[in-house]
């Protein structure tokens, strides 16, 4: 954009500009001829007085205007000239036929054809020249190949490589040059095909022997080549191929065999027609038993064969690198073909592997660190056999938990056979003591002693002939393979078959019930016929039978009783606390006795093989640990015989884990299910007094606490789970009943009568089999809750109904009554009260319940004053009079005295 130029500033105003700024300002209106006329007259006008002004100017400045005329005028000539000598110069230089450009370019191509024709004779030279040397190369190599000398025909094949490399010029995409390297790959091959065959007959390893040829026959020829001539001509993939197929050969057919069974070995030297050397070693296979020390012999024999017939004849660059590459294969077989199968499963095999493991570890250093040149602070025979302890005490401690594993999968696949046991206890002690094993004492005594095997004091122990455990510490040597109970030491034997005394918990007649049920129209004061004499053929009396059997072969397991539950008020036995089934609390016992009772309870033969197993374990571990068989330093954290030791809380271990699931099954019956409860107390008891053996070994005995705390819980567990899954199965009979409303209609009321029958019918079934199974203590609690439990159900169903009319409340009296007969349960003898207060809590209260349905307004009144009410809650007691009474004054009086609350006697 232009600067403006200030208006008051003179201009200096051209023509044109004069004439265009008029021509702008006219309009059509005003342009007319006379207009256009005067701007012409102007024009004309300024071209003349610039012409007058000009040539007023020459004629003032005369001189200096000739001056440059002349001057311009000479300029021009001087052009002139000037054009006229270039156009002559343009001419001589550029003429077509004359011209000195066209002479120079005809000169120049003349002596371009000449160069071109010069180079082509040199280049043709040369590649002749370079043929002809290739050609005399090609049959030098043809005839060397032909002849059999294989390792000159290999170096002439390779110069002949670099010659047709380095080929000049065009030659190399020669159709002549393409035709020489095809011919040079063809004999290449020949001749990696013959050296090939040559090298595997040379130097070979067959199953039975292995040859080294000194000199070679080539096929086709009759010239011998040196072993070592041929492999050093071999390519580098093609020897290490064949040195790799040799190491395997040497690896499958003499290492490992050679330390796996018994043979013969054999070295000679021949010389075969063509006079060619021949060493063979020549192994045949004995139908002896492999010796060890002729293993590491023969090994020896043929490693020193290879050192001096083989790996002579091998490059230099692989008479290091290959005996090297034998060091791994052949470690790895001696550790497992000779050291880990050797490795013996008992103390007494243990001096003979050792001794052979200071064998092993000598031919390590002679053979594997000198002759192969192995590194000799790497040494993995060595390390190994300086941790041959753990490595003892691994493959020990697998072989027991595998032969433990089969014992349990045994035993879970087959019905076990069971042995009974027995829960002794002082009549005033009241609690169950458990076991301390710190406060423990065992007492050894042989298998004929009146002494109980497994004493620990006098007043609580717990044994079994079964479980023969009584250690004799003379018996910890390594001369003791099998015990008295004919068990090979440290392994697993099945308890003998006198010892197994199995109960059949089907056995209906040893309750003294039968398949009667009680009738719904039955008096609940009337107690069925079959319940009497319910303990008359008891599987927990001392003298039954079944007792008599297994106590004849083994003496009665003895340790603390359960507690008996006390009956002194209902307030009691809401508050009592169970632990493993056996209640803790204040007792009275259901017999009035002073001498020690006994409660028996079976147990699988199976928890003798464990106590039999951990016991042999921490002996063997303390047998380990008392021999000075492993003297020599160790890598090893662990002191000898602790794994072993520790083996024992693993066979614990193994057993929770591994039966439930084998023995899946057969655990969903309920007397199974309480049977795995008792295994695991007992075990837990047993394990108490294993923790006497791993005195002094803080990690072991801890350890096993450890486990008898996890098998104490398990047998709860699976004590309360049995209830558990009994309770839940007869609330859901129960909950068929609909809340026993609408009782008053007799399809109503039958339906409830048989869901009624059936829970007795069940509460009964269950008894059945858990009383062969369980302690009677803890049968009593078993019994006790599931019974608990469904008189728990109806009392709130009952209690929920709004209105009972008088027809229903005689009913659903009818339907409690049919329950009544459930107190035999609880009858030891008929000279006895029953127990049936101490174990279900809330029994009283369902039996006034019944009173209650067909009771008067006076007989509650007097009920509650005499404090027998006592179970129920006020409001529960006002919920059922008004849904029994109509609303009168005397229902208003009775319910004012009950909201009054439980008078305090």
């Amino acid at each position: 954009m232009a600067f403006p130029l200030p208006s008051h500033l003179p201009r200096k105003v051209d023509v044109s500009s004069q004439i265009l700024s008029k021509l702008d300002s006219t309009t059509w209106k005003t342009l007319d001829s006379s207009v256009g006329l005067s701007w012409r007259t102007e024009l004309d006008e300024c071209i003349r007085q610039t012409k007058n002004r000009i040539h007023e100017r020459i004629r003032s400045e005369s001189a200096a205007f000739d001056a440059q005329l002349s001057s311009a005028k000479s300029a021009q000539e001087r052009l002139s000239n000037m054009s006229h000598g270039v156009n002559t110069l343009t001419h001589t230089v550029f003429d077509p036929e004359s011209g000195i450009t066209s002479v120079l370019l005809a000169a120049l191509r003349q002596h371009q054809v000449l160069a071109q024709a010069s180079l082509n004779a040199d280049v043709i030279h040369a590649s002749l020249l370079h043929l002809s040397k290739c050609k005399t190369q090609l049959e030098t190599v043809q005839k060397l190949a032909d002849t059999g000398d294989l390792p000159a025909a290999v170096l002439r094949c390779a110069e002949f490589g670099s010659l047709l490399a380095a080929a000049p010029g065009p030659l190399p995409e020669a159709t002549v040059t393409a035709d020489m390297k095809k011919r040079l790959v063809i004999i290449e091959n020949r001749l990696s095909e013959l050296l090939g065959q040559v090298s595997s007959e040379g130097l070979h390893a067959s199953e039975q022997e292995i040859v080294v040829h000194s000199s070679n026959n080539v096929p086709g020829s009759t010239n011998l080549l040196p072993l070592s001539a041929v492999l050093s001509s071999l390519s580098h993939v093609a020897l290490s191929a064949h040195l790799s197929n040799f190491r395997r050969d040497l690896t499958t057919y003499h290492f490992d065999h050679t330390l796996r069974s018994g043979c013969l070995i054999t070295s000679t030297t021949e010389v075969n027609p063509s006079g060619s050397v021949v060493h063979k070693l020549q192994r045949s296979t004995l139908h002896t038993p492999p010796s060890h020390d002729v293993s590491l012999s023969n090994l020896s024999y043929l490693l020193d064969f290879l050192n001096e017939k083989a790996f002579p004849h091998l490059p230099q660059a692989q008479r290091t690198a290959f005996p090297r590459s034998l060091i791994k294969p052949l470690t790895t077989s001696i550790m497992a073909n000779l050291l880990i199968p050797s490795l013996p499963s008992t103390l007494e095999g243990l001096p003979n592997f050792l001794e052979l493991a200071c064998k092993t570890v000598e031919f390590e250093s002679r053979y594997i660190s000198g002759l192969l040149r192995g590194d000799s602070t790497d040494r993995e025979i060595k390390a190994w056999v300086d941790n041959v302890c753990v490595h003892y005490e691994r493959a020990r401690r697998i072989n027991i938990l595998d032969a433990f594993r089969n014992v349990v999968l045994e035993s879970a696949a087959l019905r076990g056979q069971t042995f009974m046991a027995y829960l002794a206890a002082s009549p005033g002690s009241g609690h169950e003591k458990r076991p301390d094993p710190e406060q423990q004492s065992i007492t050894e005594v042989s298998p004929t002693s009146e002494t109980d095997a497994w004493n620990l004091d006098d007043d609580q122990s717990l044994a079994t002939s079964s479980s023969k455990s009584a250690v004799d510490d003379s018996s910890w040597g390594f001369d003791d393979d099998i015990d008295q109970s004919g068990q090979t030491d440290g392994g697993l034997a099945p308890p003998t078959p006198e010892a197994k005394v199995e109960v059949d918990p089907g056995d209906a007649d040893a309750w003294g019930w039968n398949d009667e049920e009680t009738s719904p129209s039955e008096e609940p004061a009337t107690e069925p016929p079959e319940e009497v004499g319910t303990w008359d053929d008891d599987p927990w009396a001392e003298g039954a039978d079944v007792h008599e059997s297994a106590s004849s072969v083994n003496p009665p397991t003895q340790f603390v009783p359960p507690t008996q539950v006390s009956a002194k008020s209902q307030k009691d036995s809401r508050q009592r606390q169970e632990t493993n089934g056996h209640v803790n609390g204040s007792s009275k016992t259901p017999r009035s006795s002073d001498h020690v009772t006994k409660e028996s309870f079976p147990v699988s033969t199976l928890i003798t093989d464990i106590v039999r197993t951990v016991e042999n374990c921490l002996r063997e571990g303390k047998s380990l640990a008392s021999s000075s068989i492993f003297s020599a330093p160790s890598t090893s954290t662990s002191s000898p015989g602790t794994l072993i030791m520790h083996t024992g809380a693993l066979v614990i271990d193994l057993y929770c884990a591994l039966y439930p699931v084998a023995a899946a099954p057969r655990l969903f019956q309920p007397s199974q299910y309480m049977q795995y409860s008792n295994d695991c107390y007992y075990l837990s008891e047993e394990l108490s007094r294993s923790l006497l053996h791993a005195e002094g070994l803080s990690d072991v005995k801890g350890k096993l606490k450890e486990c008898r705390e996890d098998l104490i819980v398990l047998a709860d567990s699976w004590f309360h789970q049995g209830i558990e899954k009994q309770a839940v199965a007869l609330n859901d009979i129960l909950e068929g009943a609909n809340g026993f409303i609408g009782t008053s209609d007799q399809d109503r009321y039958d339906e409830c009568e048989t869901i009624v029958t059936t829970v007795l019918r069940n509460i009964r079934s269950v008894a059945q089999a858990w009383k062969f199974v369980l302690p009677r203590n803890k049968y009593y609690i078993a019994i006790g809750n599931i019974v608990n439990g469904a008189l728990s159900r109806i009392l709130d169903d009952v209690l929920a109904i709004p209105d009972i009319p008088e027809v229903e409340s005689h009913k659903l009296s009818e339907l409690c009554r049919i329950l009544a007969s459930l107190e035999g349960l609880f009858v030891e003898s008929t000279d006895e009260s029953s127990l049936v207060v101490s174990f279900v809590p809330s029994w009283l209260k369902f039996s006034y319940l019944s009173e209650l349905l067909e009771a008067s307004m006076v007989d509650f009144t007097y009920l509650f004053e005499e404090g027998a009410l006592v179970d129920f809650e006020i409001d529960e007691l006002v919920k059922l009079v008004r849904a029994l009474f109509a609303d009168t004054p005397l229902r208003a009086k009775t319910l004012d005295k009950i909201m009054g609350g439980h008078l305090i006697r």
